[in-house]
């Protein structure tokens, strides 16, 4: 289906750390995953809006009741403060488009969304909940068949998206995935920096740093196999400034997302017909802020060596891929279709 002058297509990829939209006008944005609101009087006074999104929340953070509302790619249960963010979060993507909540001029939204391979039910009704009111067709996909869409990647191909909180991985044989063509498994990019904090602490045990630096750094200078230089980061240690080298605890950070990636790819591979499995092999397309670790692609590589070869390759737009593919689904999506997936 083809949008119009009264229709607006988006696709979103609501995501741990970053989230983007793609919209049918051509505007396509990025922002952290962060949502804060002031924490009182004096807060309110100097960042003068009641509500603080992406990277303005984030370098305001000591000021704000700062949420990062996703976890895993679905929202954190439990909390409806963090339902709240997820909707703030929502409205500041659309906003970012030229889309107005409000007006005789607004036009109809046709919104696809993409979710974690394996989401529970409980997690899309929540988020087809905090879409409620802003768009008036919602339809919820896997994240790994949105990039598989968006890059017409229909059959004989593997996509895996290596995100912040999941790494989802998805089977495409030439129809809409079943679940036994997907998967989803924890080890991603959260887990690489929980990994690294861990290993500083160790050896620097005098070291003070936050979970923001440890981020920055491993954006900076993550890698897999021989570093193209050495890793030195520069932080308090007992309140004096001090250079570390944190090569070797990067590289085993970064590496020990390797095992389970490597071993449900190979796992999803050999449930394909074996006729197929070649041809599957040769193509598997990374997406995701994480697939962009120098090294990653090479390193799946050898792991499909065991499987006789193959060859991996990371998608042109790997931020966009999934809100790219989300946009290509609303615009082709027939009324049926809408029927039939928006659930």
């Amino acid at each position: 289906m083809e949008d119009g002058n009264d229709m607006l297509c988006m696709g979103i990829d609501l995501g741990t750390s970053r989230s983007s939209i793609s919209a049918s006008n051509g505007e396509r944005h990025v922002v952290e995953s962060y949502v804060g609101w002031p924490v009182d009087m004096v807060a309110r006074k100097l960042v003068q809006k009641p509500v603080l999104v992406g990277r303005e929340a984030l370098d305001n953070r000591s000021m704000l009741e700062l949420r990062r509302p996703l976890a895993r790619g679905v929202i954190k249960e439990g909390s409806e403060k963090d339902e709240e963010a997820v909707v703030e979060l929502l409205r500041h993507l659309m906003s970012l488009v030229g889309l107005k909540q409000k007006g005789a001029n607004r036009p109809k939204v046709r919104a696809v969304v993409g979710v974690p391979a394996e989401a529970f039910r409980v997690s899309k009704q929540r988020l087809r909940g905090a879409m409620e009111g802003l768009a008036d067709s919602i339809m919820l996909v896997s994240e790994p068949f949105a990039v598989a869409y968006g890059l017409e990647a229909l059959r004989h191909a593997m996509i895996i998206d290596i995100g912040a909180g999941t790494t989802d991985l998805c089977i495409m044989q030439g129809r809409y995935p079943a679940e036994a063509d997907q998967r989803t498994v924890p080890n991603a990019g959260d887990s690489i920096d929980e990994q690294l904090a861990t290993a500083i602490r160790e050896r620097h045990p005098g070291a003070q740093f936050s979970i923001h630096m440890i981020r920055e750094w491993k954006e900076r200078s993550s890698f897999i196999g021989e570093p193209k230089g050495r890793v030195v980061i520069e932080v308090p240690v007992k309140g004096k400034t001090t250079d570390l080298d944190i090569t070797d605890e990067m590289r085993t950070a970064c590496e020990s997302i390797l095992p389970p990636i490597c071993e449900t790819m190979v796992d999803l591979l050999v449930r394909v017909e074996p006729e197929y499995q070649d041809k599957v092999r040769d193509n598997v397309i990374l997406a995701g802020g994480s697939s962009l670790i120098p090294g990653l692609s090479e390193a799946l590589d050898r792991a499909l060596l065991e499987l006789g070869g193959g060859r991996t390759s990371v998608a042109k737009d790997p931020i966009f891929a999934g809100s790219d593919g989300g946009l290509a689904i609303a615009r082709d999506a027939t009324g049926e279709d809408w029927e039939r997936l928006a659930v």
